[in-house]
């Protein structure tokens, strides 16, 4: 039902390019969502969202503020935090699908390394690691299952492999995908291109885990000066604090 409705819904957000519609298109496509319809769905939702945002959020501010601009300030919050709601979850799911792309395609690559050396082609070496990664890393392991089919099916390696930096949004897959299509092209070795990525790969992850080691000092700071040095300071201090009222006021103690 919310198929069959989404569409009447979103007619008043469509896109009016056609860039504006690849961009949605290539967002919700990186979040997971490759439906035909998942734009509209999309679109659907938001105006849902601005509905009920102003129906229920409005009906809310004025049982609380009556007919007054407060009531209609807060009537916007909620219906933009509604409408906007949407955006919020693609934006998540997709930091989350590439975050996952991210850790599990070195791992991917040693094994597609190994494949190729034993004698295998490319087609049948991403094949080999979309069936033995599909429970340890199933986003990756699906992406190349998508890619392997439509190899099947007769599109040419340069297009699937074009295709599957664009589903993915993830530069070290977009640098894969060059390698790979400049290694078909030129007929070079396609395992070396794939163990050449994966030590540039790794190297960028060893880079990133020290650059995130060099920050946690400063990180920490706030909450050592927030949390930490206060109850230090009154541990240490408040001893002799109170030592010092009591000899500098000894009313204080009844004497």
């Amino acid at each position: 039902m919310l198929q069959a409705a989404s569409p009447a819904l979103a007619k008043p957000l469509q896109p009016k390019t056609e860039q504006e519609a690849g961009k949605l298109s290539t967002r919700l496509v990186q979040a997971g969502f490759r439906g035909d319809a998942a734009p509209s769905i999309f679109l659907g939702l938001k105006f849902a969202g601005l509905m009920i945002g102003i129906v229920l959020g409005g009906g809310i501010a004025v049982l609380m503020s009556g007919f007054s601009q407060t009531a209609a300030m807060r009537t916007v919050m909620f219906a933009g935090g509604l409408f906007y709601l949407p955006d919020v979850g693609v934006w998540f799911f997709g930091k989350r699908r590439k975050t996952a792309i991210f850790l599990s395609l070195p791992d991917a690559l040693d094994l597609m390394v190994v494949c190729v050396e034993a004698g295998l082609g490319l087609d049948q070496a991403m094949r080999k690691v979309s069936d033995e990664m599909t429970k340890t890393y199933p986003v990756i392991s699906g992406e190349f299952a998508l890619a392997n089919f439509q190899l099947q099916v007769g599109r040419p390696r340069n297009e699937v492999l074009q295709g599957l930096a664009h589903r993915t949004g993830v530069d070290d897959v977009k640098a894969l995908s060059a390698i790979l299509i400049q290694a078909d092209k030129f007929g070079s070795s396609i395992a070396q291109a794939l163990r050449v990525q994966s030590d540039s790969m790794r190297t960028r992850r060893r880079q990133l885990a020290e650059e995130k080691a060099a920050k946690t000092a400063v990180k920490l700071i706030f909450p050592l000066v927030l949390f930490i040095f206060p109850a230090i300071f009154t541990v240490l201090v408040g001893p002799a604090a109170i030592t010092m009222v009591r000899d500098m006021f000894p009313a204080m103690n009844g004497g």
